[in-house]
């Protein structure tokens, strides 16, 4: 079992001895988890099965005495946090194991009893700093703010924006019949747009008049700017009246933006293929994403700002705690979980936490770099840039997605792989925001299963590649290039510039092959040394290599036979 931002897997043995007496220090740590995840968006602890481990031990028996006892000392350890303790469950080999669900605090700041506070990043619980402290106090106001009820009745909002938001509900086949069945007050009451004849700060959000937009204490609001090439101001667009539910202002966004509708053309045969500079379920996905994400408790608006080169989405306010732009692909927190149901069932945006999956998706078909996201206190900025890095990679995967049935996250991997070549393991699993091995092979076995994929070396050293036989099967001409060389033709490509120029360095040997990266170059040259077939110098900065004697003699003979 793999833990992630939500679950944590701990052993019997962590929290208790053989004799069943609880361990001070392993409950200790499990507040500090609890306390981790009560801060963040609450989770659950799976206690008696290892992390990494599939099962429980075989035969392990939990007494409910244990249980309960656990419960009892962990909300003794840990403040403003709500514990439920599930039943004892049997896993088919026999072994037992429970489990205790960490509901989130909406109000408050969870804390160890010795006044500690933790936060849960991915698959780790780590001690808040100071900063992160102001961010969690602000992050518990922004959760809040959607519900809050504003002083304004029903019968205030115009009947015309109820029957539209009412409609749209019931056209969406995202939505159950039984919600659809509704009249239109109990719909609006549904989402939380209406509380006891009162709007609250999200029903204003969706049916007010620009009035009353207008009054929420930092309402949405956006600005749209066009750059030259030498990055001044040669258009601008604002929504800043209010007049806008967050549908009409993103469909409204897409109409004005032009710019972001242009394309690259590129020969493919008797014909030329048209790539957006931004894919439209790109720009969708990532206007979305800011609006959805707002933090509506800080000034602040969302700036669009499109460049020669790259289009970049800023919005007020840092990413959410407990995600990080290292692993944002995979981790899901909902600052506004109300605004986002409504944008998911509307058909506005795909489900939770599918959204940058597809854009890296869209980037890996389209040979783009993935988004940048950069973030910080005040704001948080996704960059994407418009330049296809390798036209014959488009081509590659367009043969592919017309040859097999492949997934998301398969088309992503071979996004990376040929842009790039090759990739090595341990790249391979950062570019995909992996931390555990085992993960990446859900990525790549049908692949290499398929024969789409090939590998070379063995476990950390293990590089995948696009397999020859299916390049050659695509009839695309793809040019040839030495980043794919296998080691021994590149070892002995080193020998051979050894061999007429003597004493040079790994980066002047690199300079000479072209596009090998300088750590293959280095990789082969250590193997060369290891086995005495360079010397060097002593130089530990600007280290030159050359032939060792042997080595040199047998390469000229081997030269003179030939």
């Amino acid at each position: 079992m793999i833990e992630d931002n939500s679950i944590e897997y701990k052993g019997l043995k962590k929290i208790a001895d053989s004799g069943g007496k609880l361990k001070t220090d392993g409950l200790r740590d499990l507040a500090q988890t609890c306390v981790a995840f009560a801060n963040v968006q609450g989770g659950k602890i799976i206690i008696g099965i290892e992390d990494g481990a599939e099962q429980p031990p075989p035969g392990q028996v939990i007494d409910n005495n244990l249980t309960s006892e656990t419960i009892t000392r962990l909300r003794s350890l840990c403040f403003n946090v709500g514990l439920v303790l599930n039943s004892i469950e049997t896993h088919v080999n026999k072994g037992q194991y429970f489990s205790i669900t960490v509901h989130p605090t909406l109000k408050s700041i969870a804390t160890t009893a010795d006044g500690k506070i933790y936060i849960r990043v991915g698959d780790q619980c780590q001690a808040a700093r100071s900063e992160d402290i102001v961010r969690l106090a602000n992050e518990k106001d922004a959760f809040q703010w959607e519900l809050q009820i504003r002083n304004i009745s029903i019968d205030q909002i115009p009947e015309n924006n109820i029957l539209n938001f009412a409609g749209g509900i019931r056209a969406s086949d995202r939505v159950k019949q039984a919600i659809k069945d509704l009249t239109d007050i109990e719909i609006i009451e549904h989402y939380n747009l209406l509380e006891g004849g009162k709007l609250t700060n999200l029903g204003i959000l969706w049916l007010g008049t620009s009035s009353q937009r207008s009054r929420l204490v930092y309402p949405l609001t956006v600005q749209y700017i066009v750059y030259d090439e030498q990055e001044k101001k040669v258009r601008k667009e604002v929504w800043q009246d209010y007049s806008k539910d967050p549908k009409e202002l993103l469909v409204d966004i897409e109409k004005q933006a032009i710019e972001l509708t242009y394309y690259d053309e590129f020969p493919h045969g008797l014909f030329r293929n048209k790539i957006r500079h931004y894919d439209e379920r790109l720009i969708r996905e990532l206007l979305i994403n800011a609006i959805a994400h707002k933090s509506y408790t800080i000034s602040g608006d969302i700036f669009i700002k499109v460049f020669v080169d790259r289009m970049e989405i800023v919005n007020p306010g840092g990413l959410p705690l407990g995600i990080t732009v290292n692993n944002i692909l995979h981790t899901t927190h909902r600052r506004n979980p109300h605004l986002i149901r409504i944008l998911h069932d509307l058909k506005l945006m795909e489900g939770e936490g599918t959204g940058y999956n597809l854009i890296y998706e869209i980037t890996s078909r389209d040979s783009k770099r993935f988004p940048v996201p950069v973030s910080d206190y005040n704001s948080t900025s996704v960059t994407q840039y418009s330049k296809i890095l390798d036209e014959e990679a488009i081509l590659l995967l367009d043969f592919i997605a017309r040859n097999y049935q492949l997934s998301q996250k398969e088309f992503i991997v071979l996004g990376i792989i040929t842009r790039n070549k090759k990739m090595p393991t341990t790249q391979l699993s950062k570019e995909l925001q992996l931390t555990d091995e085992g993960r990446l092979r859900s990525y790549v076995n049908r692949l290499l299963d398929q024969s789409i994929l090939i590998t070379r070396g063995i476990k950390k050293g293990t590089e995948y590649l696009i397999n020859p036989k299916l390049i050659a099967n695509s009839k695309i001409n793809i040019k040839p290039t030495l980043k794919t060389i296998e080691q021994p033709r590149l070892k002995a490509l080193i020998e051979e510039i050894l061999r007429i120029t003597p004493n040079i360095t790994a980066n002047e040997i690199q300079s000479k092959l072209g596009d090998i990266s300088i750590d293959d170059v280095r990789r082969s040259i250590y193997k060369l040394v290891k086995s005495g077939s360079l010397d060097h110098s002593p130089d530990k900065t600007y280290r030159k290599y050359w032939l060792a004697k042997k080595n040199r003699n047998e390469i000229e003979n081997s030269n003179r036979k030939h």
